[in-house]
């Protein structure tokens, strides 16, 4: 599986806002998160559930930049930002590096997130 081309369509797909989608595409049944301080998930459903929760509480999307990506062999880095206001009224800023490791049927076993500010 050519690592690179999943890696420019699942960032292809987050950049559009369709993020529970990407889950839904590119994570692996058994796919774990870790968030910089904040838990994490462990398998595609709870991951799935959870981007649910946080989609349906965005009011409105300020921007989605994708900066850059570097893929080295099954691992890969992304750098965005996020920046959403939230129906609770909260405002949401994340620039962050989403760190994948991809297993050989292209699909994310694991992906990390690294605040980047």
């Amino acid at each position: 599986m050519n690592i690179k081309e999943q890696v420019k369509r699942m960032d292809a797909i987050v950049s559009q806002g369709a993020i529970v989608d990407a889950v839904k595409e590119f994570f692996a049944d058994n796919a774990n998160t870790s968030d910089y301080g904040n838990g994490g998930t462990t398998g595609k459903p709870e991951m799935i559930a959870k981007m649910e929760g946080f989609a349906d509480a965005i009011a409105q999307v300020n921007g989605i930049t994708h900066h850059h990506s570097i893929v080295d062999g099954n691992v890969s880095a992304s750098e965005f930002i996020f920046d959403f206001d939230m129906k609770d009224g909260s405002k949401i800023y994340w620039h962050e590096i989403i760190r994948r490791i991809w297993n050989d049927e292209g699909k994310v076993i694991q992906e990390e997130y690294f605040n980047a500010e």
